[in-house]
């Protein structure tokens, strides 16, 4: 009898477990089977090639610049969204007035879809149309190619990207938030500890775990990152905005080199596997 009772909470995880094979897992085995091939659109044969497309883009410098693109969104995207996250988060979880409208709307980014949000995005930061450079001109500040320029493309994708991560993390943040028991912070405001000093010793730390969910959610998000760059840039100009996602994109659909494109997606798995073990190592606790 207390055999069965033991089985029973993995039945309840089966399903999920179900799908994270069939979406996740057999997809990932399947990516690194066709990275081995290389394969004619036109008549659909398969060549085996053994690790001459990874040879191929290891030796491609588009690929490179595509990796250096992605490394530096990630290094500054991940940390910009998560302060901002928790700073909304600190705000929200407040007491003040009007503070209950306020959580009613700042999720509605969240609740838009991600092509439609890139899109409305392209209308506002276009140079000649769009609202944002109206409101320049109208302040006296010259029109920006914020799309079109080598040096600010890449902080619009981060601005978009923001817009929708921004609240979405600041909701798990949130949760973490109310979960610290209060009498924990009434005890060290009774023991003399300033606002600061709460803030770094008591609620950082007891955040450890949400923070560690966050930042390797946002960084797997980040990596994933298509439809803004699709519907905006298309990685441009100059591949300063071609992150290596829309590269495997580009590779496989738009030049039909479905191998390269596949060895380019294994590569990027497994750099997102080492970021993420590596940041789960740096945030572990003591439990």
């Amino acid at each position: 009898m207390r055999g069965k009772q033991q089985i029973i909470p993995y039945l309840f995880l089966l399903p999920a477990l179900i799908l994270l094979i069939v979406f996740n897992l057999l997809p990932t085995i399947a990516t690194a089977v066709e990275s081995m091939f290389v394969i004619s659109l036109r008549s659909g044969d398969r060549v085996f090639a053994g690790f001459a497309n990874y040879n191929r883009i290891f030796n491609d410098p588009i690929f490179w610049k595509s990796l250096q693109v992605t490394v530096v969104f990630s290094l500054i995207v991940n940390p910009f969204q998560i302060t901002l996250a928790l700073g909304l988060a600190m705000l929200i979880n407040q007491k003040l007035p009007g503070i209950g409208i306020f959580r009613s709307i700042y999720l509605l980014p969240v609740a838009v879809s991600l092509n439609v949000t890139a899109i409305v995005w392209r209308l506002m930061l276009d140079k000649n149309t769009g609202m944002i450079n109206g409101i320049l001109f109208q302040l006296g500040i010259e029109r920006q190619p914020f799309l079109h320029s080598t040096d600010l493309a890449l902080w619009s994708i981060i601005m978009i990207a923001s817009w929708i991560g921004v609240p979405l993390w600041s909701l798990f943040i949130l949760a973490g938030l109310q979960n610290i028991p209060e009498p924990v912070l009434e005890a060290a405001k009774i023991d003399g500890a300033n606002s600061w000093q709460s803030f770094t010793r008591i609620t950082l730390p007891l955040l450890r775990r949400v923070l560690a969910f966050v930042l390797v959610a946002d960084t797997v998000a980040n990596f994933l990152l298509f439809a803004p760059i699709l519907l905006t840039t298309q990685g441009g100009p100059q591949l300063s905005t071609n992150l290596i996602l829309y590269e495997t994109y580009r590779r496989g659909f738009l030049y039909g080199d479905l191998g390269a494109s596949a060895a380019m997606l294994s590569v990027m798995l497994i750099i997102v596997f080492l970021i993420v073990g590596l940041e789960l190592y740096v945030l572990r606790g003591d439990d």
